[in-house]
């Protein structure tokens, strides 16, 4: 007897049911795509019991008549695509016509529409994937789609479903990213009988999210501009330096529309906010890219969630830069304020405590570290006394690191005007401005500037490398051989001499001369790593510029070191003349503004 058999259409839809129906948010989002794909503007979403025991969706969409409300329980039955030409460029949401028979056949379903041009709709009922009855329907023009007892008829999935919290929380999360994707649309969510959310449309996108989100984290983003790049278009909102999250959760990108997970994305995104984030920590976005359909396959999960591009790194680049140009114009303050940094010295402090010690390794130019930086890196003493032009030489790199006028202009447009009031435990310089008051960190601070002065030097000419006595011998996979063959060039600017020496081994013979680590080996490993999602030769500056924050951290001016005034303002200067003032490379903030309502407010002159 044969052992093979074809399944029946019950179990067939109830195995598809388990890829696309995995749980109550997953028939949200298949719904409400199904609403928009019809043209809808407003959507109500009403959900008992974390969507287990009732899910139902209005809409005011096209409908449907007998025929086609019939035909859509069916498996396979779709209106979106035509040929396989349909299905290498698909612009709507639904086109698999799975989710309705899917959906069908593991709940207590029911189905009511009515076209414009009709005078009576059409009612459809189904129990466990079998129709159980088709009648008139008089209600309003649209769609209405009521999803009871799911997974009733299947306890096995039933079982895995979570608590009434998480996973109304689940569909929360899907009812947020298709309301922010689709702002034009007036959105509901109804939570057991109570209106959780209500959204009128708008065309302002950051209007939406603040209707989500709320103030406090709309007035936080930055607009990233529409930035076009090898057909690709990439605009939204980010969260500046200091908004960050522990999670994902947070990280939205939506593609033409739709709400999905791409690696490419992910690392251009990492890409773009390098040095501004903190370790363990993800940016709050809320990213659209819009691409032509045959760029991209949606085609390759099941849910939809995924997405492969045909060049992925243009994705990441584009995405990359976008963030970069967005996070950069943040800084630029309004216009009208000074354009010179005037320091008033405050009156409660004695002139005889303005002038401090000023520590060895700390002098008012910025300049003047760096090159003390470069002579520690070639291992030479710095006999001077502070203030006095450095004379050194560098062999390697064959071009000076450091030119003899200044990288920056000394004064800027964009520069504040602060009042300053004093230090607070030798760390945190307290500053007056017209907003309020402002907190310094001057360790921090004083990281990001050398960071930037290193970053340039290196751009410019390279790292300066010191060859090993003896060379190391690197033995790596033949993936991990590839990549390095491919960064040769890249990895010499960084100061690392490698050359293939055999099948699958490399010769390291010199390596950067600031690079403090007992295993290097480990170390060249861990390069090898964050060469595998670099996206370009000239991303690869990445893993310099990671080098060069750790060796900065250890140079810069640090807690209970004193600082006078005159030496603040030199910092301040230094520090508005980067291109990233408001965080340190390792993502720490290097100011922080309190204004005076929320000042006002904690003493109890104002309302909350």
């Amino acid at each position: 007897m044969s052992k093979i058999r074809i399944l029946s259409d019950a179990l067939a839809s109830q195995v598809a049911a388990g890829e696309v129906v995995e749980r109550p948010a997953a028939v949200i989002r298949e719904l409400m795509e199904n609403s928009l794909d019809a043209g809808a503007t407003n959507i109500s979403v009403e959900v008992q019991r974390g969507g287990t025991a009732m899910i139902r969706i209005t809409d005011d969409g096209v409908g449907m008549d007998r025929e086609d409300a019939l035909l859509c329980i069916e498996r396979h039955a779709t209106s979106k695509i035509r040929t396989k030409e349909d299905l290498a460029a698909i612009a709507t949401f639904g086109f698999r016509g799975e989710a309705l028979p899917s959906i069908a056949s593991v709940s207590r379903f029911r189905l009511a529409t009515r076209q414009q041009e009709s005078l009576s709709g059409t009612e459809v009922e189904i129990m466990g994937g079998k129709l159980s009855g088709v009648k008139d329907h008089g209600g309003a023009v649209g769609t209405v789609i009521e999803v009871r007892s799911l997974f009733f008829n299947v306890p096995a999935r039933r079982k895995f479903l979570r608590t009434e919290a998480t996973e109304y929380a689940h569909i929360e999360q899907q009812f947020r990213t298709h309301a922010i994707a689709n702002s034009h649309v007036t959105f509901t969510l109804v939570r057991d009988g109570g209106v959780a959310f209500h959204l009128p449309g708008t065309q302002e996108t950051l209007e939406r999210i603040r209707g989500l989100a709320g103030d406090e984290l709309a007035n936080r983003l930055i607009k990233v501009e529409r930035m076009e790049s090898q057909g690709i278009s990439v605009w939204g909102f980010i969260g500046g330096p200091g908004l960050s999250r522990s999670s994902r959760q947070q990280q939205i990108t939506f593609l033409n529309g739709r709400p999905i997970e791409s690696q490419p994305i992910n690392y251009g995104l990492r890409e773009g906010f390098h040095t501004t984030l903190m370790k363990g920590q993800y940016p709050v976005t809320f990213l659209f890219l819009e691409m032509n359909a045959e760029a991209f396959d949606i085609n390759v999960h099941p849910a939809k969630k995924e997405v492969r591009f045909h060049d992925g790194f243009a994705v990441r680049d584009t995405v990359a830069k976008a963030v970069r140009h967005a996070l950069e114009n943040a800084n630029k303050l309004p216009e009208g304020r000074s354009a010179s940094l005037r320091m008033i010295t405050p009156a409660i402090v004695p002139p005889q405590q303005q002038s401090f010690a000023l520590p060895s390794t700390v002098h008012s130019s910025s300049i003047a570290i760096l090159r003390q930086l470069e002579l520690e890196a070639s291992s030479r003493p710095a006999p001077h006394p502070p203030g006095k032009p450095f004379d050194t030489k560098i062999d390697s790199p064959p071009q000076p690191l450091i030119e003899n006028t200044p990288v920056y202009a000394p004064e800027k447009p964009t520069m504040p005007v602060f009042r300053i009031i004093g230090v607070l435990h030798r760390l945190y310089v307290l500053m007056e401005n017209t907003d309020g008051l402002v907190l310094m960190d001057q360790h921090a601070a004083h990281e990001r500037v050398n960071f930037e002065k290193m970053r340039k030097a290196m751009e410019q000419g390279g790292v300066p490398s010191q060859r090993l006595l003896m060379p190391l011998m690197l033995q790596t996979s033949p993936r991990d051989g590839d990549i390095l063959k491919r960064h040769l060039d890249s990895l010499a600017r960084l100061g690392i001499e490698a050359e293939p020496f055999g099948t699958n081994t490399f010769k390291i013979e010199a390596l950067p001369t600031f690079l403090k680590t007992d295993d290097p080996l480990a170390w060249l490993d861990q390069v090898i790593e964050e060469l595998q999602s670099l996206s370009s030769k000239s991303s690869s500056l990445r893993l310099g510029e990671d080098m060069i924050a750790t060796t900065v951290c250890r140079h810069s001016v640090k807690a209970n070191d004193k600082l006078s005034i005159p030496e603040i303002q030199a910092l301040l200067e230094d520090l508005f003349a980067c291109e990233m003032p408001y965080c340190c490379p390792h993502g720490r903030p290097t100011l922080i503004q309190m204004s005076i309502h929320e000042l006002e407010r904690k003493f109890g002159r104002q309302a909350p």
